[in-house]
């Protein structure tokens, strides 16, 4: 008897029928959740880490104790120099310079290839991450540092925990990277690709800290985040791929303990 697609409709509703088209949906469901499973671990990653920040602010405890030693240090060895540059820093990744160059950015990526599913993920993915940090900022509601550790006191007007700046810049530079290396896979790009989001989430989280507007945890929680939505975006981007592309059908096999139809 052959073992090939759903069983035919007088054996539907008998248990072997059903038990044939269950298998017969899981073979075809596999390559989807092939394609899902690494965005699923990210997304499971960046959850776990931003609980356990979660869970230190709340408790205060833990990842807590560095904060505020953290925090006077960096007041304490502040320089001219470095407080000019880190300002510069700060200010272009804040909520006015940022959107509008990832925005022009976009804009040009879409008219040259021609592609704009890419630049609507990156975009997608940037909206998503700020309003995640306003709605956790909002329901945590965690004072920022005191006005005297403040460069600028009174300069943020919104609650410390997440970074906004942090959370917008580890989601531009992962996701921004995961589109590019996705489409150009080469140790080059990947190198290229890890590097810059080191040096870019790192150069703005340490101007948060050193210029008084958040502490440790609220920068390490936001990286957290961003890796979430590293997660969702590759989830979305490889099931779309895989569907676009599509592939060879092959009959799914019989449950465990059948044999192939043989020719006569």
């Amino acid at each position: 008897m052959p073992d090939a697609g759903p069983p035919p409709a007088r054996e539907r509703g008998t248990a072997v029928g059903r038990a044939r088209t269950a298998w017969a949906r899981l073979h075809t469901a596999r390559p989807l959740w092939a394609a899902a499973l690494p965005g699923i671990v990210l997304i499971a990653v960046g959850l776990l880490g931003f609980a356990v920040m979660l869970d230190s602010v709340v408790e205060r405890d833990d990842f807590t104790i560095f904060d505020e030693p953290v925090l006077d240090f960096l007041v304490a060895n502040r320089t001219p120099a470095l407080t000019a540059i880190l300002l510069t820093i700060t200010f272009v990744s804040g909520p006015v310079v940022l959107p509008i160059a990832v925005g022009a950015a976009c804009l040009f990526w879409g008219l040259r290839t021609r592609d704009w599913w890419r630049p609507f993920l990156l975009i997608g993915a940037m909206i998503t991450s700020v309003l995640l940090s306003l709605a956790v900022k909002s329901d945590v509601a965690r004072p920022r540092p005191p006005l005297e550790d403040q460069v600028i006191p009174g300069a943020e007007t919104t609650m410390s925990f997440p970074s906004g700046h942090t959370i917008s810049t580890a989601t531009l530079c992962l996701v921004g990277g995961y589109l590019v290396w996705s489409r150009h896979r080469s140790r080059r790009v990947l190198v290229a690709w890890l590097t810059t989001t080191a040096l870019a989430t790192g150069a703005v989280g340490l101007s948060r800290l050193y210029l008084g507007y958040h502490f440790v945890t609220d920068v390490l929680a936001a990286v957290a985040l961003a890796v979430a939505v590293l997660g969702v975006v590759t989830v979305v981007d490889r099931i779309h791929l895989l569907r676009r592309r599509g592939s060879p059908s092959p009959a799914p096999p019989g449950p465990p303990g059948t044999q192939p139809a043989r020719r006569r």
